[in-house]
């Protein structure tokens, strides 16, 4: 393996390792703070619905049982809730190895033998690291907390990520397309009905 041939895998590495991080503290924090939010978002429209009687619909009230569904889904994940962090972090110290072992590998003008060793362990120590089982949503989030709040240059040197092939999550796009086809069949549909309801 040439020096090119091993940056380029400690990146691809690194950008499991990283992601799969991002994955578990996303999961922990939907569990650790979803509940409070639907609690805090149900009692402000309950209150309001006592003042307003236009809250007081049938949409609104399905809306909240499904919050409250919701909420009850998120609560399977709460006993599992310290080993997602406990993981998170363990693989944030393997992303943070492999960061130094890039920077050795890329100054390195000797013998790479160290190097390549060192990155088969880190490998075969982080895929038993964590769980495979995460909570709906984590994957959205996870692109977040890695393509926009976590400092990456350094991979991206080696893997060139696009906006929409890599750090827009292809279900985000495929939802947001998808719910922009309905809200403009709706628009019109209604707009069509309007026009015949005024020639009759």
């Amino acid at each position: 393996m040439n020096k090119d041939d091993l940056l380029k895998h400690i990146a691809e590495t690194a950008y499991n390792v990283g992601f799969g991080a991002k994955k578990h503290f996303a999961t922990y924090d939907i569990v650790a703070k979803a509940p409070g939010w639907i609690s805090l978002i149900s009692l402000a429209f309950g209150i309001y619905a006592l003042v307003f009687d236009e809250l007081n619909t049938k949409f609104i009230s399905a809306t909240f049982i499904i919050l409250g569904v919701a909420g009850m889904y998120i609560t399977f994940y709460d006993a599992k809730k310290t080993d997602y962090i406990t993981s998170g972090v363990a693989l944030t110290d393997h992303f943070n190895e492999l960061k130094r072992l890039y920077g050795l590998v890329k100054s390195s003008t000797g013998s790479l033998d160290l190097h390549i060793q060192k990155l088969e362990e880190i490998e075969k120590q982080y895929t038993q690291i964590g769980s495979s089982h995460q909570i709906a949503l984590s994957n959205w989030y996870a692109h977040y907390k890695f393509f926009w709040e976590q400092q990456i240059g350094w991979i991206d040197e080696q893997l060139k990520f696009r906006l929409l092939r890599d750090k827009i999550p292809l279900s985000l796009s495929a939802s947001f397309f998808t719910a922009l086809v309905i809200l403009i069949y709706f628009i019109f549909s209604g707009a069509i009905v309007v026009k015949i309801c005024n020639v009759n």
